[in-house]
């Protein structure tokens, strides 16, 4: 690894742990020619799955647009950018868990508006409104029945999970 501060490529790792709940290695370096101390991260390059949109179209999967999308949801929402984040990732590894070399738009649209529904029920019917075109005041209607039938997001952070890999929201691991 090159040296930040004199370009010198003779530097040494002195520490290394894990970060990012474990998909991440932070190492602390230090530089051999000027002594300077630095850290960098390592993380795995996994290639994600290419999106197969409804007219057939591929296109690379695109988290940035992905964000966009949630973001767009839960505009002025007391939902915490951690908690996007969080969501953003567990969708990512539900994803990339497949193992699959193509996914389906409509499957990633799915496990947007779960976790969405898990964030903030409000965004949830927004995005709802959008990804699945509703036509009339009918279709709203039945979302909202829908989520009236469910704990809120704020009862079910409360709630404990009841297997070991479930995370404090209640979603399962994968």
């Amino acid at each position: 690894m090159r040296c930040p501060f004199c370009q010198v490529q003779d530097t040494r790792v002195i520490d290394s742990r894990l970060a990012n709940d474990g998909d991440q290695v932070r190492r602390r370096r230090e530089c051999g020619g000027c002594g300077e101390r630095f850290t960098t991260y390592e993380t795995a390059e996994l290639i994600m799955p290419r999106v197969v949109k409804r007219d057939g179209t591929r296109e690379p999967f695109d988290e940035a647009k992905l964000r966009s999308g949630m973001v767009r949801a839960l505009e002025k929402r007391p939902v915490a950018t951690e908690d996007v984040e969080a969501a953003l990732s567990r969708i990512r590894k539900r994803i990339q868990s497949r193992g699959e070399r193509e996914v389906d738009a409509g499957e990633v649209g799915e496990l947007v508006m779960g976790e969405l529904r898990d964030l903030d029920q409000v965004a949830y019917v927004r995005f709802a409104s959008v990804y699945r075109s509703f036509q009339d005041v009918s279709a709203f209607r039945e979302v909202i029945e829908g989520l009236e039938s469910l704990p809120s997001p704020e009862l079910r952070k409360q709630q404990l999970g009841l297997l070991p890999d479930e995370d404090e929201s209640g979603n399962g691991g994968s």
